[in-house]
C-alpha cells in the first residue's frame, strides 16, 4: 500500500489555476469538468490543526480531471516540470491504460504540462504521450524533452480563463 506524506503546497498553484479555468467553463456552460479526488485513508491526524499528516492511498487514481466539453468526453492530468526534461515516471502505467481505454471510447485524453522554469503551459495530446511511453517500454528514453513537444499546442489565458485549453482540444480533434 502506498504511503502519502504531505509536502505542502507542491503543485497547488497549477491545480488552483486549472480549477479556476474549469469553473469559468462551467459558469459559461461551455464545459462540465470535475477534479477527481484521490481516495485516502488517514493514519495520523494532527489534533491541534486537524490536518492529515500521514495517510495511505486506498486505490490507484486514474486522472486528475474528467468531464465533457460540448458533448465530447475529456479526461486529463495536470503536471508540472521544473526542467526541460519531463520524467515519464510521473505518469503511472494505470493512468496511461485509463487514457488509452478512454480514447477507445471516443474520448479525448491529454496532459496539461506547465514548464514552471519557463512559465509556459502546453496541451500534450494523448497520442504524443503514448508515443513517448511506448518508446520507453521498448527500451528508449524514460523521459521526453521540451524540444519534443508540439509548440503549436501552447496554452494562454483568455477572457479571464487562466488556462484556456479549448482551442487545443479543437486542434487535437482536427488532427484525428
Amino acid at each position: 500500500m502506498a504511503t502519502w506524506n504531505s509536502r505542502g503546497l507542491r503543485g497547488s498553484v497549477l491545480e488552483d489555476l486549472v480549477n479556476m479555468s474549469i469553473e469559468r467553463y462551467r459558469d459559461g456552460e461551455i464545459a462540465l469538468i470535475q477534479k477527481i479526488p484521490t481516495p485516502i485513508k488517514p493514519i495520523n491526524i494532527d489534533q491541534s490543526t486537524r490536518h492529515i499528516t500521514l495517510a495511505y492511498f486506498e486505490q490507484k487514481s486514474t486522472v486528475d480531471y474528467i468531464g465533457v466539453v460540448q458533448g465530447i468526453p475529456v479526461c486529463f492530468d495536470a503536471k508540472e516540470c521544473m526542467t526541460d526534461t519531463f520524467p515519464l515516471q510521473n505518469i503511472h502505467k494505470h493512468q496511461i491504460e485509463f487514457m488509452r481505454q478512454f480514447e477507445k471510447q471516443d474520448g479525448i485524453s491529454f496532459i496539461l504540462l506547465h514548464y514552471s522554469h519557463k512559465d509556459e503551459m502546453y496541451y500534450v495530446p494523448f497520442k504524443t504521450i503514448d508515443e513517448f511511453y511506448r518508446r520507453m517500454e521498448n527500451g528508449g528514453r524514460k523521459s521526453f524533452k521540451y524540444d519534443e513537444i508540439d509548440k503549436t499546442y501552447a496554452i494562454r489565458s483568455h477572457n479571464g480563463i487562466p488556462i484556456h485549453f479549448l482551442e487545443q482540444i479543437n486542434m487535437d480533434l482536427a488532427s484525428r
